[in-house]
């Protein structure tokens, strides 16, 4: 008896639906959980750092827009380094995708958990990570529409911040001052921090099997998606940091809200954070789209348990991956500290794109098309290794895991090759 044919996944997306996916993923990462810990870095050289993760975005986007069109199927950089760079590059950057992105699902998840309900952030969470492995459960679609409203509502509430800061008698503009007390390495490991909040474009390459015209509207999506990003990042932390200054952004916990307050306009806490909670919802569901899909691409090929090759007959969707996923981000919400995974989910993204960098290099001659992959890969390596030692040690220990495990499994079937000859 056969087992039927994988149903596939279904190309529903169109070029607004990959944008606000990105969008999404983006808004309510960086603007919420990684502003404060870059600020306590790099003082007022954040918006230095800033600009310095921008580069290196800008970077891995440009590469990434350029291998999804190539390779339009589920998995994003974990395709493209199988395909350019061999077998083990692919696998490292899956392995690296997974474990980097499920940190920064349990991240999101405690940052809903933070806003809505402080002294239970955990169980917050975990609530969190079950309503929106729900929502991801009934399909992409369905997903791509409530991202839409949710991106809004953001946009909406993020505005209101920047007028309020930036039209109150409170706002001073000699605190933007870039002299960067933590000096040329807090710049660094700043930007390290905030590289956590740009990453969201993977989303879309990882969904390559499920945009239409893959060629035309992935690339597109993603620069898109991350020139809005970018604006949005650069006037709302002008707007905190005029009103609140490095030294009070980098020791608070809900930064956005502390700034309406400090401009005068206590009314306005409360919108604040429910938007930022709407905000890492929004996230929550982007990432937790992508790392299901990377999850499934590697299962696919048995790097993970095939049972999550899985696609759902009816929703088209890979049910298992997604449920395994989210049991798995529920407990490290329950466990984990939200700057500790931000740390970790940085080194682990850099690591990503690393290789999609390297990928893109091999694509063709070229000073431009040469230029961007290095400037990208170097930016990526020197990024990680800014991070918090702390950060740095783990995600090598784990990446080290991974490798292991892939050694281990090509040991063991090459004996098994030759004990069936």
């Amino acid at each position: 008896m056969t087992n039927p044919p994988d149903p596939g996944l279904r190309r529903t997306l169109g070029a607004s639906d990959a944008v606000v996916v990105g969008l999404g993923s983006m808004l309510g990462a960086g603007i919420f959980a990684a502003l404060a810990p870059a600020a306590g870095a790099a003082g007022s050289g954040l918006l230095l750092g800033l600009a310095a993760a921008a580069v290196v975005a800008y970077c891995n986007a440009d590469s990434s827009a350029r291998l999804a069109a190539l390779y339009p199927a589920s998995g994003g950089t974990y395709v493209y380094g199988r395909e350019r760079l061999g077998d083990f590059w692919g696998y490292l950057a899956g392995w690296a995708f997974v474990v980097g992105k499920t940190a920064s699902c349990a991240a999101m998840a405690l940052t809903v958990g933070a806003y809505v309900w402080p002294g239970q952030a955990h169980a917050v969470a975990v609530g969190a990570v079950v309503l929106v492995t729900a929502v991801d459960y009934g399909g992409v679609q369905k997903s791509a529409w409530v991202t839409r409203v949710i991106v809004g509502v953001v946009l909406a509430v993020l505005a209101s911040v920047v007028v309020v800061c930036l039209t109150s008698g409170e706002a001073g503009f000699g605190r933007l001052d870039t002299g960067a007390e933590g000096g040329a390495g807090g710049v660094l490991q700043a930007a390290g921090l905030l590289f956590f909040a740009f990453a969201g474009y993977a989303r879309i390459a990882t969904l390559g099997e499920e945009v239409r015209d893959p060629a035309r509207t992935i690339p597109r999506a993603v620069r898109v998606a991350l020139g809005v990003t970018l604006a949005v990042y650069a006037v709302v932390a002008v707007a905190v940091l005029s009103v609140l200054g490095a030294r009070e952004l980098g020791e608070s916990s809900a930064p956005l809200a502390d700034a309406v307050r400090a401009a005068g306009v206590s009314g306005l806490a409360p919108v604040v954070r429910a938007g930022a909670a709407v905000a890492a919802l929004g996230s929550l569901l982007a990432l937790l789209l992508g790392v299901s899909r990377t999850t499934l691409a590697m299962a696919r090929d048995r790097h993970l348990p095939g049972a999550l090759a899985a696609v759902h007959p009816r929703s088209r969707v890979p049910h298992r991956a997604e449920l395994a996923v989210g049991v798995v981000v529920a407990v490290l919400a329950a466990t984990v500290d939200v700057r500790g995974a931000i740390g970790f989910s940085s080194f682990g993204v850099l690591t990503y794109y690393a290789v999609a960098n390297a990928s893109a290099w091999t694509l063709g001659p070229g000073v431009v098309a040469r230029v961007v992959p290095v400037v990208g890969l170097a930016g990526c390596l020197v990024l990680a290794f800014s991070l918090p030692a702390v950060s740095v040690v783990v995600g090598a220990a784990v990446l080290g895991g991974g490798v292991a495990a892939y050694g281990a499994r090509k040991v063991w079937g090459r004996r098994k090759a030759r004990g069936g000859r």
